[in-house]
């Protein structure tokens, strides 16, 4: 399965730090790519692209001035759009169906997310239908999508990787 994950409304200064939660939960957890659209963060794109060369693994990030045509692309690419939104349905009550996808473009928002991106995608999904972080929504649907296949220890070929150890801190 191919995840991709778009990133809405990201503000600075405000959503740096959640928007580089966002992309580094995507990665850890899977996905191949997040593009963000709002404002311009050269920052993040750096933060992001050091990360992925320490740690190695197979990540992108890109930026796009227009969400619409972010998501324009991935319709006419196959993708299933699956908005993560606290009006959603239920993860639970769309999970079979999630799985049987084989292109999905997990799509995030920041602030009010415009309605277009409700009635374009193919689902909007919720893991709770109260406020919440949108890095725990991403976490938490990328495990039920990967049926927790992200926490079997793979090997991202990073310069840095850790020893998983009971105490301290230990790197190989």
């Amino acid at each position: 399965m191919e995840i991709h994950i778009l990133r809405l409304g990201h503000r600075l200064p405000r959503d740096e730090r959640i928007s580089t939660h966002v992309a580094l939960v995507a990665r850890a957890f899977g996905a191949g790519k997040i593009t963000y659209c709002g404002q311009h963060d050269s920052g993040l794109e750096d933060s992001i692209s050091r990360i992925c060369a320490r740690w190695g693994g197979d990540f992108a990030i890109e930026y796009s001035s227009s969400y619409k045509k972010v998501i324009s692309q991935y319709k006419k690419h196959g993708y299933s759009l699956v908005h993560l939104t606290m009006y959603g349905l239920p993860v639970q009550d769309v999970l079979s169906k999630l799985k049987l996808e084989e292109k999905i473009l997990l799509i995030v928002g920041s602030e009010a997310v415009p309605g277009d991106v409700y009635e374009s995608s193919n689902y909007n999904v919720s893991i709770t239908n109260q406020p919440h972080s949108e890095v725990a929504a991403l976490a938490i649907t990328l495990d039920r999508i990967c049926s927790g296949a992200e926490l079997e220890g793979i090997d991202f070929g990073g310069k840095i990787r850790i020893k998983p150890s009971a105490k301290g801190k230990e790197f190989v």
